[in-house]
């Protein structure tokens, strides 16, 4: 049976049979329609509002992150092109960024500068700017590396003082400065800038270093205030004249923030034996004490949190512009979040004093094969030594779980002088030589003042 078009309605569909006006004739009759259970509109009230909140909550968690990544990315300067990486370009920081541990393994390197230049403040006297000025000396050079399977992570301090060849490094204005067969490695940041010090690193120990960051003494005060603060332990007084605050610490647990965490981080004569090696360890300290805090805090299981941290290093940073994208500073911070704290070993590049000259060392080049053999291969390793120069374990502090730690039948405690990591699971740690010293972030330790 077929339908004219003068029966359709609308919408397309045939009348109903009557019409409108036999419709509106029915509604003044009264059409009983029976009204649903209660219960079924209830919760049907309750799904709309649990709806509305979750669409709510994923729309403002992703505003935030949004914002927050647009806040980073407007802070960051231009990246250092890697000599070593042609082609290689970072990731482009979308509006929102793909939150998750980065894939694979991890090799970055950190030099800490000691230009006084654009620091304000105590270091813009004529005084200090003569002391270092431009890009500064790296003071401080720290390797981490982050196995493939995010079980392990390593943290290798270089001394200032290590004598060793440098390679020919460009230079920002387009030529190169030739290679030099031995110089301090801290002069390494004044050929070129910061892909020297990559480069220098890569010849010494045979890994390749796509991931770099310069950090200023403002990066680090920054640092230390966006955590608010770091609590060490101090097993005798420090005290040091040379640095600027100066530093009186009593013996005790003390919370390190902005200028005072500065100087403890640089402080020599006060720690130690007044050496540059004691203060690496003294460093170490303070650097075991951050990852406790950020890991017990749970800022690395929250991006959200880690956004501000990324936006206070960026901001007094020069990065590479492998890590131009906040994301990716973001993303290697997750693959920390689930190592335990024992497996994340701080140590020292082993070193001899030089029979030339005892104020510089040169490589203990036997035992730094078997540590660099270890990273090369991807493999955890476990320490034997003690803790270093200005550092020892505290024995009094309790023994806090590691809540991201695994059950490991094999493992024994740690003998109160040395710092032995136990392996990541299912996998051998290298035991290293009794001279490369350092601890896990899992000791507890305290620093010895020099006094």
């Amino acid at each position: 049976m077929s339908t004219d078009l003068d029966e359709l309605g609308a919408t397309g569909r045939p009348h109903r049979e009557g019409g409108r006006a036999a419709a509106r004739a029915r509604a003044r009759v009264g059409v009983v329609r029976h009204a649903r259970p209660r219960r079924f509109s209830v919760l049907a009230t309750i799904a709309k509002i649990a709806v509305s909140v979750i669409v709510v909550a994923l729309i403002s968690s992703v505003s935030v992150t949004a914002i927050a990544t647009w806040q980073v990315a407007s802070t960051i300067k231009p990246g250092i092109k890697l000599a070593h990486l042609p082609g290689v370009k970072a990731a482009p920081a979308g509006e929102i960024p793909q939150i998750g541990a980065i894939k694979g393994g991890v090799n970055l390197l950190l030099v800490g500068t000691d230009t006084r230049t654009g620091q304000g403040g105590v270091f813009s006297s004529a005084d200090q700017l003569e002391g270092s000025s431009g890009a500064g000396n790296n003071d401080v050079t720290i390797l981490m590396h982050i196995a493939q399977d995010h079980r392990s992570a390593t943290v290798v301090s270089f001394p200032r003082d290590l004598m060793l060849p440098i390679p020919s490094c460009p230079d920002p204005t387009g030529g190169s400065f030739s290679s030099m067969s031995s110089q301090m490695l801290n002069s390494s940041l004044t050929y070129g800038g910061l892909p020297c010090p990559v480069l220098t690193i890569e010849k010494l120990t045979g890994l390749t270093i796509p991931f770099a960051a310069e950090i200023t003494f403002d990066g680090v005060t920054a640092m230390s205030n966006a955590v608010g603060g770091v609590s060490v332990c101090l097993a005798t007084p420090v005290k040091d004249a040379y640095t600027d605050p100066q530093l009186n610490l009593p013996a005790g647990e003390q919370t390190l923030v902005g200028p005072v965490a500065l100087s403890f981080l640089r402080s020599r004569h006060g720690i130690g034996d007044g050496s540059d090696l004691g203060r690496i360890s003294n460093q170490q300290v303070f650097l075991s004490a951050l990852v406790r805090k950020i890991k017990d805090g749970g800022v690395l299981s929250n991006p959200l949190q880690l956004y501000p941290l990324a936006k206070a290093a960026v901001s007094n940073m020069r990065l590479s512009d492998t890590l131009e994208n906040p994301s990716t500073m973001v993303q290697i911070a997750l693959a920390l979040k689930n190592i335990p704290l024992s497996n994340v070993v701080f140590l020292q590049y082993p070193v001899f004093t030089d029979p030339d000259n005892v104020n510089r060392v040169v490589p203990d080049t036997a035992s730094a094969r078997v540590l660099m053999d270890a990273l090369v291969a991807d493999q955890p390793v476990q320490l034997t030594g003690t803790t270093g120069r200005a550092a020892e374990v505290n024995t009094s502090a309790p023994v806090a779980p590691d809540a991201t730690a695994q059950p490991d039948a094999t493992s024994t405690p740690a003998d109160a002088g040395t710092a032995t990591a136990p392996a990541a699971p299912g996998t051998t740690a290298v035991a290293l030589p009794s001279n490369i010293v350092g601890q896990t972030a899992a000791q507890q330790t305290c620093t010895k003042g020099n006094n």
